[in-house]
C-alpha cells in the first residue's frame, strides 16, 4: 500500500500451502502418520469445547475457522494446541514426578489432575482461552444476523417476478460486473461480506499533582495518609472514563484536527461509505482484567448497493479479508478524575479486517 496510507498491511502469516488458509492458527501439536485424516480440517474436532474465562463455550468447527483473524489472533495468541496429552506422555509424566521431592508431590498431582480434565482426548478436550466471552457472543450474535439478512436478500430476489425487479436483483447485476473484471470479487455473490473493526486502547494515567502509593495491593483496607493517591484505584477510574466515551470516530476525527492528516480523513470516509455512520459506538467495549487496556469491536454489513453506488469502497475493502490491516496512533489529554487533575495518555491500534459468512 502507499506510504501515505492511513492503515498498514499485517504481514501474512508463513504456512505450508498444503494446508488450508483456515486453519493458520489452528494446528495438531502432534502429527501421527495413518491418522485417517484426509484433509487439514479433519484434524480439528467438530465441536471445540472452551473455557472462557470460566464461561463454557462450545463451538462448532465451520464457526470457529470462519471467524475474523483478527479475534482469533486475540483468542489464540500462540496457536490452538489440539491433542497435546497423550496416554505414553502422561505415563512419562508420572513416572518422572515420582523423582521429586516429597514436598513436591501434592502439588504434582494437583497438576496432573487439571492437566486431565483440561486435555484429555480431542474431541472431549476443554481448552481455556484468556478472552471476554461478552466479546465473543457479540461477534456470534452479528454473524448470525448477517446470515438471516442474506437469506432473506436471496429470497427476495428468488421470488421477483418479471419486471417487477428491485434493488436485490440490481446488487446481482453489479456484483456480477465486478466478478467479471476480476475473479477475486466472486466471494460477493455467495457470502455476506462483514466490516469488523477492532480496537486496543492501553492508557497509562499520570497525576498532575500529589504523591502515589501502592497500597490497594498491599493492604486495601488501610487508608490514605498525607494526600496520597492510590494509582491501583485510579488506574481503574481512568479505565471506566475511557470506556464511557464510545464513539468510534471521536478519537481519530480529534487526531485529524490536531494534525490535520488527510488520509485519516479519508479513511473515515471510505468506512462511512461502506456501512459505519460518522456516530456510530462500539458495539462492544470492556475494560481488560489486570491491564490498563480498554478493548472494543464494531461489525457492520458492507454496504454494495445504493443511491451512492457503494461497489467501489467494497472492491477496496474486499482486499482486507482475511488480511487484517493495522493502524496505531497516540492521544494525551488533561482530565478530571476522583476530583484530581490526571494527564492520560493513550495508545491506540485499530485492527480492520473484512469477514465473509
Amino acid at each position: 500500500m502507499s506510504s501515505e496510507s492511513p492503515i498498514l498491511q499485517v504481514p501474512e502469516p508463513t504456512y505450508n500451502s498444503s494446508n488450508s488458509g483456515q486453519d493458520d492458527l489452528i494446528y495438531q501439536q502432534h502429527e501421527v502418520e495413518d491418522d485417517g485424516y484426509d484433509n487439514p480440517e479433519d484434524a480439528i474436532p467438530q465441536r471445540l469445547k472452551l473455557d472462557l474465562r470460566g464461561s463454557r463455550v462450545d463451538l462448532d468447527r465451520d464457526t470457529l475457522v470462519n471467524l475474523p483473524e483478527s479475534l482469533l489472533i486475540a483468542m489464540f495468541p500462540n496457536g490452538l494446541i489440539l491433542g497435546g496429552n497423550t496416554e505414553e506422555e502422561e505415563s512419562d509424566g508420572r513416572r518422572q514426578r515420582r523423582h521429586d521431592d516429597d514436598d513436591d508431590l501434592d502439588e504434582d498431582d494437583e497438576y496432573e489432575d487439571h492437566s486431565r480434565d483440561s486435555v484429555g482426548g480431542i474431541e472431549e478436550q476443554v481448552n481455556y482461552v484468556d478472552f471476554d466471552p461478552h466479546c465473543l457472543d457479540y461477534v456470534l450474535r452479528f454473524y448470525q444476523y448477517a446470515r438471516e439478512q442474506h437469506e432473506k436478500l436471496n429470497t427476495d430476489n428468488n421470488t421477483e417476478e418479471g419486471g417487477a425487479q428491485d434493488s436485490s436483483e440490481q446488487y446481482r447485476q453489479q456484483l456480477a460486473a465486478a466478478t467479471a473484471t476480476s475473479s477475486v470479487f466472486y466471494p460477493l455473490l455467495t457470502k455476506q461480506p462483514i466490516i469488523v473493526l477492532r480496537e486496543e486502547l492501553e492508557y497509562f494515567c499520570v497525576p498532575t499533582n500529589g504523591s502515589t502509593t501502592e497500597s490497594a495491593i498491599t493492604s486495601p483496607e488501610k487508608p490514605q495518609k498525607n494526600g496520597g493517591i492510590d494509582m491501583v484505584q485510579l488506574k481503574v477510574a481512568c479505565g471506566h472514563h475511557l470506556k464511557q466515551h464510545d464513539q468510534i470516530f471521536d478519537a481519530l476525527q480529534k487526531n485529524i484536527s490536531r494534525e490535520n492528516n488527510i488520509a485519516e480523513q479519508h479513511l473515515i470516509d471510505m468506512l462511512c461509505d461502506a456501512g459505519f455512520m460518522r456516530d456510530d459506538r462500539w458495539g462492544y467495549r470492556e475494560l481488560e482484567p489486570m491491564r490498563t487496556c480498554v478493548v472494543s469491536m464494531a461489525l457492520v454489513l458492507l454496504k454494495t448497493t445504493g443511491p451512492d453506488n457503494h461497489m467501489a469502497t467494497a472492491q477496496k475493502l474486499l482486499l482486507f479479508w482475511r488480511k487484517p490491516a493495522r493502524k496505531c496512533w497516540w492521544d494525551g489529554t488533561t482530565n478530571e478524575i476522583q476530583g484530581q487533575k490526571v494527564r492520560l495518555w493513550a495508545r491506540r491500534t485499530w485492527t480492520l479486517e473484512l469477514a465473509l459468512v
